[in-house]
């Protein structure tokens, strides 16, 4: 038989280093794991468009941090005013808009601000909400980018660690070697950190 499991990871990207890990079924919606979190002050949260759900996005810029996530293509907004931008860099816009479905207005009251960008080597247009109105247009494009350690971080576990085939079956040993796995990476990447090894993860492992 087969299942689903999700192993949802809030990676500091300074460090490479998990900082909030939480493993659930497949049915879990990736939204409900906002709820979980132990929001820091200042801190810059960089998510994909699994995660739009602007009542909890609305309680990140309540608790003062700041969130940088891929717009959906359905979204509906109004724009205020806009910003300059070089386009040469690739940012096609950077305006300050307001939600115009009622719900989600409901759920987000405020202004909030939209930055286009254009991927030139992926030939994309990418769509950023974000609550932070002082970082230029291109940082934050330049944070979503950040965001790829995640994918990098799962691939290293795959190639690297044991969770492509499970040796039990039962909840308790898929969590158990998932939560192995992890420790493992952790306990390189802090070894790494800290006695700043510059050598590849795979070869201090």
């Amino acid at each position: 038989t087969k299942a689903a499991i999700k192993v949802h990871t809030l990676l500091d990207v300074h460090t490479g280093i998990p900082d909030f890990i939480r493993i659930s079924t497949g049915k879990v919606n990736d939204v409900n794991i906002l709820n979980e979190l132990s929001v820091k002050h200042g801190a810059y949260y960089v998510m994909d468009r699994g995660y739009n759900d602007f009542k909890r996005l609305y309680r990140l810029d309540r608790d003062e941090a700041f969130f940088i996530i891929r717009a959906k293509r359905n979204t509906s907004v109004k724009r205020l005013y806009s910003q300059p931008v070089d386009k040469s860099l690739g940012l096609r816009c950077d305006q300050t808009v307001v939600f115009t479905n009622y719900r989600t207005r409901k759920a987000y009251p405020q202004n909030i601000r939209r930055v286009k960008y254009y991927d030139e080597k992926h030939k994309r247009r990418l769509v950023f909400l974000t609550n932070n109105f002082d970082l230029p247009a291109m940082v934050i494009a330049d944070l979503y980018k950040k965001r790829w350690q995640v994918e990098l971080f799962f691939k290293w576990i795959k190639q690297n660690l044991r969770v492509k085939r499970f040796f039990g079956q039962s909840e308790n040993a898929v969590r158990c070697q998932i939560w192995g796995a992890m420790s493992v990476y952790a306990i390189v990447a802090i070894l790494k950190k800290r006695l700043k090894i510059d050598r590849p993860m795979a070869e201090i492992l």
